[in-house]
């Protein structure tokens, strides 16, 4: 008789309703479901590009006659690095590559870390530091965003704007924008 008189009282509505809503907005918030999911991309390396003033005939693709070829170049490798594991499990390796038309390319090669909400590549200028010291500083500096994480699994290019400064931007993030925290980084040398 008595959860008869609870069940009608108002309060008891009230407070389901407050938990069905706290309920939904910590669904939305953790996506817990993206614990169990995979995207897996396999993007090919960035490959030689040819020179501007290398012509071809459309119809052959031989050398158009009284043109000489310049060599394409292939992608020059600038910086490399190893992942470690922050807040998630996080394996792979970072590669900052130079193209023959003077473009540069972060290339994430191997990559295996657990699937998250609004996950980015960030290039930042802290220091890469073990465990959980490293979670939550590579925001605390000078950071730049190089676009959301295509796949959590894999290899992807990312292209680097022109006017980013190498020097001073070190290392490489799987950044939660959600939560603030890094979920694996790369110290690029």
């Amino acid at each position: 008789m008595r959860i008869k008189k609870l069940l009608r009282h108002p309060a008891t509505w009230v407070a389901v309703a407050l938990g069905a809503v706290a309920f939904g907005v910590a669904l939305y918030l953790f996506q817990p479901w993206r614990l169990f999911t995979t995207v897996e991309v396999n993007e090919a390396a960035p490959a030689a590009v040819a020179s501007p003033g290398a012509t071809t005939s459309q119809a052959t693709g031989a050398q158009a006659p009284g043109k000489p070829a310049k060599p394409a170049g292939g992608p020059k490798t600038l910086a490399t690095g190893t992942f470690v594991s922050h807040e998630h499990d996080t394996r792979g390796k970072a590669v900052v590559l130079k193209l023959a038309d003077g473009s540069r390319v972060l290339r994430i090669e191997n990559l295996d870390t657990s699937d998250g909400p609004d996950l980015r590549v960030w290039l930042s200028d802290q220091p890469v530091k073990e465990g959980k010291a490293g979670w939550f500083n590579l925001d605390d500096g000078k950071h730049l965003e190089l676009g959301a994480l295509k796949g959590n699994k894999g290899n992807a290019n990312y292209a680097i704007p022109a006017g980013a400064d190498l020097d001073s931007l070190k290392t490489v993030t799987i950044w939660c924008r959600r939560f603030s925290v890094s979920f694996g980084a790369a110290a690029l040398a």
